[in-house]
Protein backbone atom coordinates (compact mmCIF):
# COMPACT_ATOMS: atom_id res chain seq x y z
CA UNK A 1 0.00 0.00 0.00
CA UNK A 2 1.36 3.38 -0.81
CA UNK A 3 2.64 5.73 1.84
CA UNK A 4 0.51 8.13 0.87
CA UNK A 5 -2.50 6.92 2.52
CA UNK A 6 -0.88 6.11 5.50
CA UNK A 7 0.53 9.81 5.72
CA UNK A 8 -3.17 10.94 5.02
CA UNK A 9 -4.53 8.19 7.42
CA UNK A 10 -2.14 9.91 9.99
CA UNK A 11 -3.02 13.68 9.20
CA UNK A 12 -6.77 12.75 9.46
CA UNK A 13 -6.04 10.97 13.04
CA UNK A 14 -4.33 14.35 14.17
CA UNK A 15 -7.29 16.50 12.21
CA UNK A 16 -10.26 14.74 13.04
CA UNK A 17 -8.63 13.88 17.23
CA UNK A 18 -5.41 14.79 17.98
CA UNK A 19 -1.48 14.53 17.66
CA UNK A 20 -1.82 12.94 21.22
CA UNK A 21 -3.98 10.44 19.79
CA UNK A 22 -1.60 9.86 17.10
CA UNK A 23 1.26 9.47 18.87
CA UNK A 24 -0.10 6.79 21.12
CA UNK A 25 -1.52 4.92 18.28
CA UNK A 26 1.93 4.81 16.82
CA UNK A 27 2.84 3.95 20.31
CA UNK A 28 0.70 1.23 20.74
CA UNK A 29 0.69 -0.70 17.18
CA UNK A 30 4.57 -0.07 16.97
CA UNK A 31 4.08 -0.32 12.93
CA UNK A 32 7.75 -1.65 11.19
CA UNK A 33 8.09 1.36 9.65
CA UNK A 34 7.69 3.23 13.15
CA UNK A 35 4.81 4.94 11.78
CA UNK A 36 6.83 6.96 9.44
CA UNK A 37 5.80 7.04 5.93
CA UNK A 38 6.94 8.51 2.93
CA UNK A 39 4.42 9.47 -0.09
CA UNK A 40 5.99 7.30 -2.70
CA UNK A 41 6.74 4.21 -0.21
CA UNK A 42 4.99 0.97 -0.38
CA UNK A 43 4.01 -0.46 3.36
CA UNK A 44 2.73 -3.47 4.20
CA UNK A 45 -1.49 -3.08 3.91
CA UNK A 46 -1.51 -4.60 7.61
CA UNK A 47 -0.16 -1.73 9.00
CA UNK A 48 -3.05 0.03 8.18
CA UNK A 49 -5.20 -2.89 8.83
CA UNK A 50 -3.70 -2.60 12.64
CA UNK A 51 -3.51 1.35 13.00
CA UNK A 52 -7.50 1.47 11.97
CA UNK A 53 -8.31 -1.52 15.06
CA UNK A 54 -6.06 0.43 17.25
CA UNK A 55 -7.80 3.55 16.62
CA UNK A 56 -11.00 1.63 17.04
CA UNK A 57 -10.35 0.37 20.14
CA UNK A 58 -8.88 4.05 21.32
CA UNK A 59 -11.83 6.05 20.06
CA UNK A 60 -14.67 3.63 20.37
CA UNK A 61 -15.80 4.32 16.61
CA UNK A 62 -16.41 1.21 14.78
CA UNK A 63 -13.87 0.24 12.23
CA UNK A 64 -16.92 1.00 9.27
CA UNK A 65 -17.34 4.12 10.34
CA UNK A 66 -13.48 4.73 10.47
CA UNK A 67 -12.67 3.77 6.94
CA UNK A 68 -15.50 5.33 5.46
CA UNK A 69 -14.84 8.95 7.51
CA UNK A 70 -10.89 8.46 5.96
CA UNK A 71 -12.65 7.46 2.65
CA UNK A 72 -14.23 10.81 2.67
CA UNK A 73 -10.73 12.96 3.85
CA UNK A 74 -8.91 11.34 1.66
CA UNK A 75 -11.07 12.06 -1.38
CA UNK A 76 -10.67 15.93 -0.08
CA UNK A 77 -6.98 15.88 0.20
CA UNK A 78 -7.00 14.27 -3.57
CA UNK A 79 -9.06 17.33 -4.71
CA UNK A 80 -6.19 19.37 -3.50
CA UNK A 81 -2.92 17.31 -4.01
CA UNK A 82 -4.19 15.91 -7.66
CA UNK A 83 -6.76 19.06 -8.88
CA UNK A 84 -6.13 17.98 -12.74
CA UNK A 85 -8.24 14.94 -12.02
CA UNK A 86 -11.29 16.59 -11.13
CA UNK A 87 -11.02 19.30 -13.86
CA UNK A 88 -14.03 19.58 -16.19
CA UNK A 89 -16.10 17.37 -14.44
CA UNK A 90 -19.08 18.59 -12.99
CA UNK A 91 -20.50 15.38 -10.74
CA UNK A 92 -20.52 12.82 -9.09
CA UNK A 93 -22.24 10.68 -11.35
CA UNK A 94 -20.00 12.30 -14.19
CA UNK A 95 -16.40 11.76 -12.23
CA UNK A 96 -16.80 8.19 -10.50
CA UNK A 97 -16.97 6.23 -13.96
CA UNK A 98 -13.10 7.84 -14.56
CA UNK A 99 -11.76 6.65 -11.42
CA UNK A 100 -11.22 3.30 -13.18
CA UNK A 101 -10.49 4.43 -16.95
CA UNK A 102 -8.84 7.97 -16.02
CA UNK A 103 -7.67 8.68 -12.28
CA UNK A 104 -6.18 4.93 -12.30
CA UNK A 105 -4.25 4.92 -15.33
CA UNK A 106 -2.86 8.63 -13.83
CA UNK A 107 -2.13 7.09 -10.75
CA UNK A 108 -0.04 4.32 -12.45
CA UNK A 109 2.03 6.64 -14.37
CA UNK A 110 2.60 8.20 -10.88
CA UNK A 111 3.15 4.87 -8.59
CA UNK A 112 3.76 2.41 -11.20
CA UNK A 113 4.21 -0.18 -8.49
CA UNK A 114 0.54 0.64 -6.67
CA UNK A 115 -2.01 -2.10 -6.49
CA UNK A 116 -5.38 -0.42 -7.07
CA UNK A 117 -8.51 -1.77 -6.83
CA UNK A 118 -11.22 -2.14 -9.61
CA UNK A 119 -14.33 -0.23 -10.52
CA UNK A 120 -16.88 -1.16 -12.75
CA UNK A 121 -19.31 1.29 -13.86
CA UNK A 122 -22.92 0.96 -15.61
CA UNK A 123 -25.35 3.52 -16.33
CA UNK A 124 -28.90 2.27 -16.29
CA UNK A 125 -30.28 4.98 -16.99
CA UNK A 126 -30.04 8.62 -15.93
CA UNK A 127 -29.09 9.56 -12.47
CA UNK A 128 -27.89 6.56 -11.71
CA UNK A 129 -24.48 4.67 -11.59
CA UNK A 130 -23.80 0.67 -10.06
CA UNK A 131 -20.28 1.13 -9.83
CA UNK A 132 -18.28 -2.80 -8.60
CA UNK A 133 -15.67 -2.67 -6.33
CA UNK A 134 -13.24 -5.65 -5.88
CA UNK A 135 -9.97 -5.47 -3.86
CA UNK A 136 -7.95 -7.78 -2.81
CA UNK A 137 -7.45 -5.43 0.20
CA UNK A 138 -11.35 -5.66 0.63
CA UNK A 139 -11.85 -2.10 1.21
CA UNK A 140 -15.25 -1.52 0.43
CA UNK A 141 -15.64 0.75 3.43
CA UNK A 142 -13.07 3.28 2.46
CA UNK A 143 -14.58 2.96 -0.94
CA UNK A 144 -17.61 3.85 0.29
CA UNK A 145 -16.19 7.17 1.98
CA UNK A 146 -14.07 7.24 -1.23
CA UNK A 147 -17.52 7.61 -3.04
CA UNK A 148 -19.34 9.65 -0.22
CA UNK A 149 -16.14 12.26 -0.35
CA UNK A 150 -16.71 12.42 -4.54
CA UNK A 151 -20.88 13.34 -3.29
CA UNK A 152 -19.82 15.70 -1.09
CA UNK A 153 -17.12 17.63 -3.39
CA UNK A 154 -19.92 17.88 -5.85
CA UNK A 155 -22.44 19.11 -3.56
CA UNK A 156 -24.71 17.03 -4.12
CA UNK A 157 -28.13 14.94 -3.35
CA UNK A 158 -27.59 11.36 -3.91
CA UNK A 159 -28.04 7.85 -2.23
CA UNK A 160 -25.37 5.66 -2.20
CA UNK A 161 -26.54 1.96 -1.72
CA UNK A 162 -24.16 -0.85 -1.22
CA UNK A 163 -25.30 -4.83 -1.61
CA UNK A 164 -22.57 -7.50 -1.27
CA UNK A 165 -21.67 -9.77 -4.21
CA UNK A 166 -22.38 -13.42 -2.77
CA UNK A 167 -20.70 -14.99 -5.48
CA UNK A 168 -17.58 -12.57 -5.01
CA UNK A 169 -16.40 -11.85 -1.75
CA UNK A 170 -13.62 -9.38 -2.82
CA UNK A 171 -16.67 -6.96 -4.56
CA UNK A 172 -19.38 -4.50 -3.74
CA UNK A 173 -21.95 -3.04 -5.56
CA UNK A 174 -22.60 0.49 -5.09
CA UNK A 175 -25.75 2.05 -5.96
CA UNK A 176 -25.51 5.44 -6.66
CA UNK A 177 -28.96 7.25 -7.60
CA UNK A 178 -29.51 11.04 -7.98
CA UNK A 179 -32.24 12.94 -5.80
CA UNK A 180 -35.08 14.76 -7.47
CA UNK A 181 -34.59 18.64 -6.16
Amino acid sequence: MKGIVFSEFLDMVEDKFSIETTERLIDEVKPPSGGAYTTVGTYDPQEMVDLVAKLSEITSISVPDLLKTFGRHLLMRFVEIFPDFFEGVTSALDFLPLVESYVHLEVKKLYNDAELPSFTCVSPNPGRLEMTYRSVRNLPDLAEGLILGTVDHFNERVEVRRESIPEDPSAELFIITKLQD
